[in-house]
């Protein structure tokens, strides 16, 4: 009698599994959207568009007119190997 039933069984499993799993994800996304409540009509801000946002505002705060010249940012860049030949300031 057992090896029948576990034919029928293993027979008929996608039968059964898959409205199973059906009413239990339609269930779980209702009882989600049940305690989250309505969605809030205010849109969020993506990471990027935050990012873009905050350096426009840094942008905006600083004096664009003040910069290095290249002058001062030669004496700031490190030695490297190719840059041997390149005269040393005294």
């Amino acid at each position: 009698m057992w090896p029948v039933v576990w034919t029928a069984m293993r027979t008929y499993a996608p039968y059964i599994t898959f409205p199973v799993a059906f009413v239990v994800g339609a269930v779980g996304y209702h009882l989600e959207w049940f305690i989250r409540g309505t969605p809030n009509s205010r849109e969020e801000k993506s990471i990027l568009e935050l990012r873009e946002d905050r350096k426009l505002q840094e942008q905006a705060e600083t004096d664009s007119t003040q910069v290095l010249s290249l002058k001062e940012k030669l004496e700031f860049t490190p030695r490297a190997a190719l840059n041997r030949n390149r005269p040393e300031k005294s």
